[in-house]
């Protein structure tokens, strides 16, 4: 996408306060001294064969980039691709109803939305929210001597694969990954902004390689990203382990090659997880060091499964360092 991008024109209007110049989630225009709006747009493809799962996934994902900017959302519409002549309404309805339950719970209002006939399944939302112009969180904000706190373990794609391959019986995504997916990152980004937060970004389908590379790039530093202390989903190296991998791997290795140093011994499996794609993945946090503990309690206080301190900013040539 950034190469199809290239030569465009970027926008001179002083009102778009966040275009596509650095590659964050969302845009954000300027309506008032007090009120900006957020827009994003992303649908997927069907990451499991439930299509309730699937619909709140999806929308979970999408509404993300509101929170990941420091903003509310408040409208939604969906966007759906559907081969009305090959699967059953049936299974539409339940996607749209994962959908509309997972916006009603964002306190978000879903307001319509376009289909098309299409070959393959596809789903997701245009979502609306707003942020106030002076608090709008981007994820080029990091600073040297950041702490980077994740949100929600990584490996998600790999998983979804060996269910599609048989390697893995859906009842065990189920079990964890599932609702961690479907989970909102509202109450993680509530939490973090009652502190210093520089930045932050959601972990998506870039991977943590790529999506901690956009934050180096954004702030003109180097990200050090601690592999022992990464936290991933039960059974996401074993699948590696036994040969299942994605389509979007070497597409992300490729991404990052030159800007990624790898220090630390990892088998080629454990380097692959650099790479795996997230769908509604966790926030990537960047606060001062001196705030980090204190963020991780308050957001377990608050009921966020997974956070944890992975990585921090330093200075250097922008890039990545896993250690």
């Amino acid at each position: 996408m950034s190469d199809a991008l290239q030569g465009l024109t970027q926008s001179t209007d002083p009102n778009l306060l966040v275009g596509f110049e650095t590659s964050d989630d969302a845009a954000v225009y300027r309506l008032t001294e007090e009120i900006a709006v957020i827009s994003t747009v992303d649908f997927i493809t069907p990451p499991v064969d439930d299509p309730y799962w699937f619909g709140q996934i999806s929308a979970a994902n999408s509404i993300s980039d509101v929170y990941s900017m420091g903003g509310r959302p408040l409208t939604a519409l969906n966007i759906v691709m559907f081969p009305a002549k090959h699967l059953d309404m049936g299974f539409l309805k339940e996607i749209l109803r994962g959908g509309h339950d997972k916006v009603v719970e964002a306190g978000a209002s879903l307001v319509g939305g376009h289909t098309v006939d299409d070959e393959e399944p596809k789903y997701g939302l245009c979502v609306n929210g707003i942020v106030h112009p002076n608090r709008i969180i981007t994820n080029a904000g990091g600073k040297p001597g950041d702490a980077l706190i994740l949100t929600k373990p990584l490996g998600s794609g790999v998983l979804f694969n060996a269910v599609r391959s048989g390697k893995l019986p859906f009842k065990d995504l189920e079990r964890d990954t599932l609702p961690s997916l479907a989970a909102l990152n509202d109450t993680a980004m509530e939490t973090a902004l009652r502190f210093d937060l520089h930045a932050a970004t959601d972990i998506t389908g870039f991977g943590i390689a790529g999506h901690s590379m956009e934050m180096a790039l954004g702030s003109g530093s180097q990200v050090i990203l601690h592999f022992d202390k990464l936290p991933f989903y039960n059974d996401a190296l074993r699948m590696y382990r036994k040969g299942e991998t994605t389509g979007s791997n070497k597409p992300n290795q490729k991404l990052v090659a030159k800007q990624l140093q790898i220090k630390k011994a990892l088998s080629s499996h454990e380097e692959q997880l650099l790479y795996d794609p997230q769908t509604s993945g966790g926030l990537l946090l960047a606060v001062p060091e001196s705030q980090a503990g204190e963020l991780i309690a308050a957001l377990t206080a608050a009921g966020v499964q997974t956070a944890l301190q992975i990585g921090e900013v330093v200075e250097g040539p922008y890039g990545i360092i896993v250690v």
